[in-house]
């Protein structure tokens, strides 16, 4: 029953997208556009960067100058740390593929990689200030608090769920020790970076266009459905913030929808996550569950926020 479901929903998008060719293209243009200027630059140096660090060993530099901090506060192993500082640094989907790939390269175990996606998938700072304050929030003042209630969620959240992933333990170990950088690596090492980084993006933008065909087609249908328009901000986590700004809210709905959103990050980027940790085999809906309640502290502590200011 449920194959055939989801086969009668493919064979339906199929013959939406064929009598609305026009929004079809816009879509994927919009979403290729976002891909191309934005996501490209912004993430394929931090992808080719952390595939270096993993390859040749020099992990271990980063775990050194934060992990003492990290391991007190996150209970993580010394190599978890590495997950920490990429996931809530670099942007969706690092954290998911660096947790997932720290626990295939035998670097840390499952369930510290688990518990890891849990928490550090994560916009990054440069998404928030750019996208979320000066662009859809549009206010300078906000900034700080912005910052700080989204890197402070995820952070809470992981306080309530550490229990279900350290089984009684004091914290996470390292399964393998990364002393030393590698002796000897070659441009054939950078060269397997480069391929895995542009195959990292080019699923990344396939889900984007992907999203944002589907966010299109939803906008031209010829008919209202009763609640869309508030659920269309959830697929894709850009144009969603764009269509809560066009929304023309007042401040007190509209930052607590922006930073629930924002630290949601959206089903597109659920998906990509989804692809990023196959490989590991992580389940994804307990990972939704985590970033939903990221999500409603966000909201909470943004709306608290601006009863305080007035």
């Amino acid at each position: 029953m449920g194959r055939n479901l989801k086969g009668f929903g493919i064979v339906l998008l199929f013959l939406i997208m064929l009598v609305s060719p026009k929004a079809v293209f816009a879509g994927a243009s919009e979403g290729l556009l976002l891909w191309f200027q934005i996501i490209l630059p912004t993430l394929f140096p931090f992808l080719l960067i952390t595939n270096l660090l993993l390859v040749t060993g020099n992990m271990h530099l980063i775990n050194a100058a934060f992990g003492t901090f990290l391991t007190r506060v996150f209970r993580v192993s010394p190599n978890g740390s590495f997950g920490v500082v990429t996931g809530f640094l670099c942007g969706y989907p690092m954290g998911a593929k660096t947790a997932a790939d720290l626990t295939v390269s035998g670097y840390i175990s499952e369930e510290e990689g688990r518990y890891l996606l849990s928490f550090c998938n994560n916009s990054s700072p440069v998404f928030i200030l750019n996208y979320v304050v000066w662009k859809t929030l549009e206010q300078d003042a906000l900034l700080l608090p912005t910052l700080v209630i989204l890197m402070l969620s995820p952070v809470l959240v992981s306080f309530f769920t550490r229990n279900r992933f350290l089984h009684k333990q004091g914290a996470f170990c390292n399964l393998k020790q990364n002393g030393s950088a590698k002796n000897a690596w070659s441009f054939q090492d950078i060269d397997n970076c480069i391929m895995d980084s542009f195959e990292t993006l080019v699923k990344v933008g396939g889900y984007i266009i992907l999203f944002s065909v589907l966010l299109t087609l939803f906008e031209s249908l010829p008919v209202d459905i009763p609640g869309i328009s508030a659920l269309l901000p959830l697929l894709e986590v850009t144009s969603g913030l764009n269509l809560l700004r066009e929304m023309r809210l007042p401040l007190r709905l509209l930052y607590p929808a922006v930073l629930g959103l924002t630290s949601f990050g959206g089903f597109c980027a659920a998906a990509q996550t989804q692809c990023m940790v196959q490989k590991a085999g992580f389940p994804i809906l307990p990972y939704l569950t985590q970033k939903l309640a990221a999500a409603v502290t966000a909201s909470l502590l943004g709306f608290l926020y601006l009863c305080l200011v007035g």
